[in-house]
């Protein structure tokens, strides 16, 4: 997907939410499988729908009509012993400029910044009892600003579900998306037709798999939207 379909999702999502108020959204986390091993990372797809950012411990934070920077990412530092072990990462330069942030800070700064971004906010969007950690300490940082009355700021008074804003635009696709769609359709058929052109007595069905799952690579598409299922003999 291109960093200006991105950029649409972000402007039509800030529209409605609309200045004065605050959306916040987290990545979703890596799950550990074994010792050194991770569950493959799946990224949360309303994240993902907004950011086009495919990495754990991030968070985006968007307000309407900010003069520094509507949208700011919290996430990783770039780390080059992690970059060797791991893979590629964005760090705070390619939040910006690869991924269209305005401002990007280190997620280990959240709980200093993203407390004063919310003083003065009348409403915060955000995907409510989806994340227990910011759930909590949203409520922590709302309380303290509360205790801060006094010397004129204001503490949000509203929380607002951001899932009912955002999948009612996930519901319109753009050409571009309805182009990846079709991609993705096109790229199922020939697995298929892959599976049905292999299939015969004395394969098994982990082989069978192999061949829809080799199709789904070969075309450069590695997260399955479903798994398959394959059933010979009397599992048939």
């Amino acid at each position: 997907m291109i960093a200006s379909e991105f950029k649409k999702r972000r402007e039509l999502l800030m529209a409605q939410v609309g200045k004065g108020n605050i959306a916040i959204i987290a990545s979703a986390d890596t799950r550990t499988r074994n010792r050194d091993v991770d569950y493959p990372f799946r990224q949360d797809s309303d994240f993902y729908y907004l950011t086009g950012f495919n990495e754990a411990d991030a968070l985006a934070v968007f307000i309407p009509e900010r003069e520094q920077g509507q949208y700011i990412l919290f996430c990783q530092e770039y780390d080059e012993k992690k970059a060797l072990w791991e893979g590629a990462h964005a760090g705070l330069e390619g939040a910006t400029q690869e991924y269209g942030a305005d401002d990007s800070f280190p997620i280990d700064d959240l709980g200093d910044i993203l407390p004063g971004l919310l003083e003065n906010k009348h409403k915060v969007f955000y995907p409510m009892g989806r994340d227990p950690d910011l759930d909590h300490h949203l409520m922590e940082w709302i309380t303290h600003i509360r205790s801060q009355t006094r010397s004129g700021v204001n503490a949000p008074g509203e929380l607002v579900s951001l899932e009912h804003t955002l999948h009612e635009m996930r519901l319109i696709k753009s050409s571009d998306e309805i182009k990846l769609l079709q991609q993705a359709a096109d790229v199922s058929a020939k697995a298929h037709i892959r599976a049905m052109r292999t299939c015969k007595a004395g394969r098994y069905e982990y082989q069978i798999e192999g061949e829809i799952i080799h199709e789904f690579i070969d075309n450069g598409l590695r997260a399955v939207a479903y798994p398959s299922i394959v059933a010979g003999g009397k599992n048939a």
